[in-house]
């Protein structure tokens, strides 16, 4: 599948409702609130245009103005286009735009291209044969429809494993935003399915099939079917390019190709086109976005001007200086520099630690000297590749009471995936754990609710649950043989967990071999990532000498959840931990990197090293006053082995003079590594003399 490019269409004659008035009729002094290189970007009159702009170079502004200036010189608001990737910016940017011109901006059309798509379905979509009364499917509603289509396709267990709903979901969904064929989509993310191919496209042709049906769209159809309204209806193509002489596009390194041909195929004759992007910040292959939008732009508008917004109001000179030395490292890109317009400041900090422990303790640490510092604890944050690697800091952060909040999802041991492993050792260390047993067993196949309640009612009433468990008789109690032979293996695994009482990260990896790892791959979205993060829990869980001790202190992670700990009346301010991907964006005066050591950040799984180069450029170009980039020099593998973690080659790469250089001891504090370390004794000194 793929959408061809449609630049190249004949254009379509339109009529512009008001000619632009001179200048001398604005009433904005838009050479008092913007820089040069914003202005020519405001002032442009037309056609293609490629903005890059850097990190924290005023890019929300420009486009407020530049919608501002065309609404001054006469365009109809009505015929304004604002495509952002949230409704909410595009919200505030119509407020900006309105209180600069001191009237209504609302008919200006601004929205995310699911929302716009969504408006302009409304009214068109039956031309593809929907009523305006459609319904929209959110994320779960789809995976209920995707996993009713392959019920029909396949009533009865497969014989071969088979992607479940919320898989078949994320290939989709794919599929329909990349324009990839099926099979390349497959090799790509799901390689153990290649071979079901063609039930594959028989469950997704169901599933378009029952859509249809029940006159619902999911998401993914408000850009598909947008494209298929303008490709197959040639007079709402040319009502929809007369009615928007501009187009306005933010973070346009982020669209999927298929977005990127919405727009190209929604332009008239005069070709009013504005995006505005930074390929140095394209962090999103995993989710379709394609770079090649924003680096093919000169080819595809051949002659167009390009416009580099370079100047930054965020950061500190030297935190602007190893952004640039890192992003320069990539091939593929727009070359830009960032200044920064402020002045003075410390070398951003490379640490190493002896541990993932140590590391922990190091940050913790820190955090509290910087806000004795004055520096409030929300305008603090912690990024990290993955969000495993937040565990060592959870844990350390609770310990010591410093309250935080989670932007990259649920905390570690709250997530689906963590919790139903765990549940699998609360039961071994409490036989009587009824939810710990409804929710191991119901991952078995063939044991659905009903039959897992007959299963405890025959083993509740024994003093010894798991026990009676293992010596089940299932025909006894009514089970069919396929659903005894999944309790048989069930009761199997969890004797092995007995005897692993004491070596609870081996009982971790006896749930991921005894079956579990294979339901992740077949059953959830973003597999790969969810394996990483219970391979990480059972390294975290060779640390404790006990299942029962190691229980306790999970168990007390979810109770004293770090929004709660050491909070007093009126106090909600908290320490960030996030992803980069979700800290994009966003802005703190310090920032710390963890876990940036080879195979970590960057990851061993990458298929793209500058857009994990891209990713730590966005990582740092967060922090305005102080950087900390921290590694630690050795981390234990699933076989209870110390590897040596080489440092990041994002750290190994930069000049030496842009960094100065930390490393933790044993027992050190921040403010000790600062002055140089602790002073040591020399070892030929008399402890007795002075």
């Amino acid at each position: 599948m793929g959408y061809p490019r449609a630049v190249n269409e004949p254009p379509v004659s339109r009529k512009v409702a008001l000619r632009p008035r001179a200048s001398l009729a604005r009433k904005v002094d838009y050479a008092s609130e913007l820089n040069p290189a914003q202005i020519e970007v405001v002032m442009h009159p037309g056609g293609p245009m490629l903005v890059l702009a850097g990190a924290g170079s005023g890019k929300t502004r420009t486009l407020v103005y530049r919608v501002s200036r065309l609404i001054e010189d006469g365009v109809e608001p009505g015929s304004i286009l604002l495509l952002t990737f949230t409704n909410r910016a595009a919200r505030e940017m119509l407020e900006r735009v309105a209180t600069i011109l001191g009237r209504d901006s609302g008919r200006v059309m601004g929205g995310t291209f699911h929302s716009v798509g969504n408006r302009l379905l409304r009214r068109f979509g039956d031309k593809l044969g929907y009523p305006p009364s459609y319904g929209i499917l959110d994320r779960e509603d789809s995976r209920d429809l995707m996993g009713t289509a392959l019920t029909d396709l396949q009533p009865d267990t497969p014989e071969r494993r088979f992607p479940g709903a919320a898989v078949l979901c994320e290939l989709y969904s794919l599929v329909i935003n990349t324009g990839k064929p099926l099979g390349n989509a497959l090799t790509d993310r799901y390689p153990q399915f290649a071979a079901q191919i063609e039930a594959i496209q028989a469950t997704f042709k169901r599933y378009m099939e029952r859509k249809r049906a029940a006159q619902v769209m999911d998401y993914d159809d408000l850009l598909l079917n947008w494209l298929l309204l303008l490709r197959r209806h040639p007079e709402v193509r040319a009502h929809l390019q007369g009615r928007f002489a501009h187009v306005l596009v933010d973070e346009y390194q982020d669209t999927n190709r298929l977005q990127a041909d919405i727009v190209d195929t929604l332009l008239g004759g005069e070709r009013n086109l504005l995006v505005v992007g930074d390929d140095a910040q394209s962090i999103y292959g995993f989710r379709g976005a394609d770079v090649g939008n924003i680096l093919s732009f000169p080819d595809r508008y051949p002659g167009c001007p390009t416009f580099r917004l370079e100047t930054n109001y965020r950061s500190l000179p030297p935190i602007l200086a190893l952004a640039n030395a890192s992003i320069a490292c990539n091939q593929r890109q727009f070359p830009k520099e960032l200044r920064a317009m402020r002045e003075g400041g410390e070398l951003p900090v490379q640490c190493a630690a002896p541990s993932p422990e140590a590391q922990a303790g190091f940050v913790a640490q820190r955090v509290l000297e910087l806000v004795d510092e004055g520096v409030p604890l929300g305008e603090i944050a912690v990024l990290y590749r993955n969000h495993t690697h937040s565990l060592e800091l959870e844990v350390e952060l609770t310990r010591r009471g410093i309250p935080y909040e989670v932007r990259s999802g649920l905390r570690f041991f709250e997530q689906r995936h963590v919790k139903d492993v765990l549940a699998h050792l609360r039961f071994v260390v409490n036989s009587r754990d009824e939810v710990a047993f409804a929710r191991l067993a119901r991952l078995r196949p063939r044991l659905g609710q009903r039959l897992v309640a007959r299963i405890w009612a025959a083993i509740a009433a024994a003093a010894d649950p798991l026990k009676a468990l293992l010596h089940l008789d299932g025909a006894s109690i009514g089970l069919p043989g396929a659903a005894t032979h999944s309790a048989s293996q069930l009761g199997a695994l969890l004797g092995k967990l007995e005897r692993l009482r004491g070596r609870p990260g081996e009982a971790v990896r006896e749930v991921l071999a005894g079956g579990y790892r294979d339901w992740v791959r077949a059953q959830l979205d973003n597999a790969g990532s969810r394996l990483d993060d219970l391979e990480q829990l059972g390294v975290f869980a060779d640390g404790y000498d006990t299942m029962d001790t190691f229980l306790d202190e999970v168990t007390l992670m979810n109770e004293l959840s770090g929004e709660d700990v050491a909070e007093t009346e009126g106090e909600r301010e908290r320490l960030v931990l996030s992803t980069v991907h979700q800290a994009k964006g966003l802005e703190w005066r310090a920032v710390f990197v963890l876990w940036l050591a080879e195979g970590r950040f960057p990851s061993s799984r990458a298929e793209d090293i500058e857009e994990e180069r891209r990713l730590f450029y966005v990582a740092c170009t967060r922090a305005k006053d102080e950087l900390v980039l921290c590694h630690p020099y050795v981390a234990r593998d699933r076989y209870r082995v110390d590897v040596i973690l080489e440092p990041s080659r994002f750290l190994a790469e930069l000049p030496a003079e842009v960094t100065q250089r930390w490393e933790v001891q044993s027992g050190e504090t921040p403010a000790e590594l600062e002055a140089g370390g602790a002073y040591a004794l020399p070892d030929f000194l008399d402890p007795g003399v002075n």
